[in-house]
């Protein structure tokens, strides 16, 4: 490396020339060796070489390689190593030479960042050619500025109190309750401390644990979360001047006062170590006093904090509290849930769920609700039935009902006493598995009022109230005609009563059907509208001599609720048989004969008992009257005949549509349809009635699908 500053040519020049170097940041390390090395160095030489480094470091100076003419004292050839004018060194001779004064290995350091080397060599040398000169490496090196003595001039350390060491420089810092002068080096007594926000921590007094130098006011301020609470604890080492008393030492001059919002301040003095306080607050002040007479040496503290700690929550009737622990602090939640049966109510309004915080103030965030017994509402009304309790009330929980039909007009499907208990999931559940929802069936053909006896319609006996209660009068565009009730929606009747003979059936708008009377001439009921007119698809009666398939239905416009006066009569079942003679009912409002023997129509239900006669004979009967009157009907399967040879017993005019029942199994059923006739009740003749057995299927049909 070349010199980079000037040269000096004592033989030559007469003038040092110099030329700066261009500005640049000084290097961190580098090499110098003397002009020419490793040849030989040149006579008559002064040489100057400035080495730097950056602030904040020290050189240092290490030879690889010396050989410099050896002289006492090296008063010919030298070279010399200053600081600031300061030798540090003057070196000339060769490793272990005998003269001379050599650096060995020891590398040379400056106190700053500076070094001057002077390479200086004289006209005379007996070894010309030989000696070559040196070689030598230089480094920045740290400075500890912090470990260097205090200068002799008395200005004082480098730093007031603390020095720390940095890379190239250094940093100067103060003792807590000290604070940093603008000169960054002197400290001066300042305690105001800030705010503490860091969920532990230290204090302590200015100059712990010593006196402060004078008076002093600090302040510190502890502020953590809310939610937290913080926890003083003094060390032993406590000495804040007092004044002793009997009731204990009085802060007159001296004092650490220690400040929670909404509480009395608290002053500490003495020799006596609080210990540990316990603020129940987030926040707490500390303002330290001394002034400048007495001795106090102060005291320290370490900080910590802990959760805010919430009441334990109250038992919930008829629920739990979860999870069950001996302590709730800040932020954990609990839940409450209801016992099976039982909903989570609040301010009078059910929720689905509930939970609560513990919040910063140490309480819950919301009261606790409450549980309260499910009810299942209503129980389902039943049609023509009802409900009673059984045990509990008011629709609860495990309330259980029965249903009841209205009996004896109504019982329930299946005839099994069907219970219904109020469930967790609020709907009433039933006892039998089978059962969704109760239905109270009609009964039919049992009357409350039994017919003691039997007599005929024409001249026969009035029926007492009750007795048939699936009796219906029809009123058809002025004329008169029976029916008979089968169901809360449909009355069954003969199609010629209904209908023209062609089929065609009646107006509804013209038909007028009476139930639950005995008496036409006391006729207080308001007659009961027709829906529709149904008549049997094979009626085709068009020369009055074809009654095959006389049968009709009507539906009525709203549903019957039975009673004692209004009863249907059973559809047949698939066991029911006409056996012959067996006595079967027949009534009506049809023609009966009085003691004149004239025939009338009657005001009042009549009624008589008939048996069934054999299909034979009544098919004989028949015939004989065929062939001696023109226009009589043909008897088909789908009749059958009821009366006594004697005549005197039969229906009537008036009478059509009405029921033939009989009885069976405890119950009558609607064996037949009174039809037609060859003169009422004459000898050798029966009434015709339409086998009813026959149309099941059709009566299903048409119920079902209108």
């Amino acid at each position: 490396m070349g010199w980079t500053h000037c040269i000096i040519w004592f033989l030559y020049v007469s003038v040092c020339e110099c030329w700066p170097l261009p500005d640049s940041e000084p290097l961190m390390h580098g090499e110098v060796q003397s002009p020419q090395y490793p040849q030989p160095y040149p006579t008559n030489l002064l040489e100057q070489r400035d080495l730097s480094v950056p602030e904040g470091y020290q050189i240092r100076l290490t030879f690889t390689h010396m050989d410099i003419e050896a002289s006492a004292g090296c008063y010919y050839d030298a070279l010399t190593v200053l600081y600031d004018g300061k030798v540090l060194g003057r070196f000339c001779g060769q490793e272990n030479s005998a003269d001379g004064h050599h650096p060995g290995n020891q590398p040379i350091l400056s106190p700053g960042n500076r070094l001057t080397l002077i390479f200086q060599t004289d006209s005379n040398n007996p070894e010309r050619h030989q000696n070559v000169g040196f070689s030598a490496q230089y480094q920045a090196i740290d400075m500890d500025e912090c470990s260097a003595p205090a200068p002799v001039d008395g200005s004082g350390p480098l730093c007031d109190q603390i020095c720390l060491n940095t890379l190239g420089s250094y940093l100067c810092s103060c003792h807590h309750g000290y604070e940093l002068r603008s000169d960054q080096r002197t400290c001066v007594l300042s305690c105001g401390g800030g705010i503490f926000d860091e969920p532990e921590g230290h204090l302590f007094s200015p100059g712990y644990p010593n006196s402060p130098p004078h008076a002093v006011s600090c302040q510190y301020i502890i502020s953590v979360e809310s939610g937290f609470t913080v926890s003083l604890n003094f060390s032993d080492n406590f000495h804040i001047e007092s004044v002793g008393t009997q009731q204990g030492p009085n802060c007159l001059h001296h004092w650490l006062q220690v400040t929670v919002q909404d509480r009395e301040p608290m002053k500490l003095c003495g020799a006596k170590s609080p210990g540990l306080i316990e603020t129940n607050s987030n926040t707490v002040k500390l303002d330290y006093h001394t002034d400048d007479e007495g001795l106090s040496n102060g005291w320290s503290l370490d900080y910590s904090t802990q959760r805010v700690q919430c009441p334990i929550p109250a038992k919930v009737v008829k629920g739990r509290v979860t999870p069950i622990l001996t302590e709730y602090f800040y932020r954990d939640y609990i839940f409450v849930r209801c016992d099976q049966g039982y909903k989570l109510m609040m301010d009078g309004q059910e929720i689905e769920s509930f939970s609560t915080m513990c919040q910063g103030d140490g309480q819950w965030h919301l009261p606790l609700p409450e549980c309260h017994i499910i009810d299942c509402g209503e129980p389902e009304s039943l049609l023509n039935g009802g409900v009673t309790f059984l045990s509990g009330s008011q629709n609860q929980y495990r309330s259980a009902v029965q249903y009841h039909c209205n009996e004896p007009f109504y019982s329930l499907l299946g005839g099994v006493n069907v219970s219904f208990t109020c469930e967790a999931d609020r709907k009433w559940r039933s006892n039998h598995d089978a059962v969704i929802s109760p239905i109270c069936l009609p009964v039919c053909g049992k009357p409350t009022a039994v017919i003691s006896s039997y007599e005929r319609i024409i001249g026969g006996n009035d029926a007492p109230a009750n007795t048939i209660p699936w009796q219906v009068l029809l009123s058809v565009d002025g004329g008169r005609g029976g029916g008979m009730v089968i169901a809360d929606h449909w009355v069954l009747t003969a199609a010629h009563v209904v209908a023209n003979n062609n089929g065609t059936p009646a107006s509804k708008d013209v038909i007028r059907i009476y139930m639950g009377i005995n008496e036409i001439q006391t006729l207080n009921v308001l007659p009961i509208s027709a829906a529709s007119v149904h008549v049997h698809p094979g009626y085709n009666n068009i020369n009055n001599v074809n009654y095959n398939n006389d049968i009709a239905l009507i539906k009525l416009e709203d549903p019957i609720t039975f009673t004692s006066s209004v009863m249907p009569l059973c559809l047949p079942a698939e066991e029911d048989t006409y056996l012959t003679g067996t006595m079967g009912l027949v009534s009506g409002f049809g023609v009966t004969e009085t003691a004149e023997k004239r025939r009338v129509l009657t005001n009042k239900l009549k009624y008589l008992q008939v048996p069934v006669v054999e299909q034979g004979i009544c098919s004989t009967s028949i015939n004989a009257f065929r062939r001696t009157r023109p226009g009589v009907p043909n008897l088909t399967n789908n009749m059958f005949c009821a009366g006594v040879p004697e005549g005197g017993k039969d229906s009537c005019q008036g009478d059509s549509g009405g029921p033939y029942a009989l009885y069976d199994n405890g119950r009558f059923w609607a064996a037949g349809i009174v039809s037609w006739g060859v003169d009422c009740g004459k000898k050798g003749t029966y009434g015709i009635y339409t086998k009813v057995t026959n149309y099941m299927d059709w009566i299903k049909t048409t119920m079902e699908e209108n």
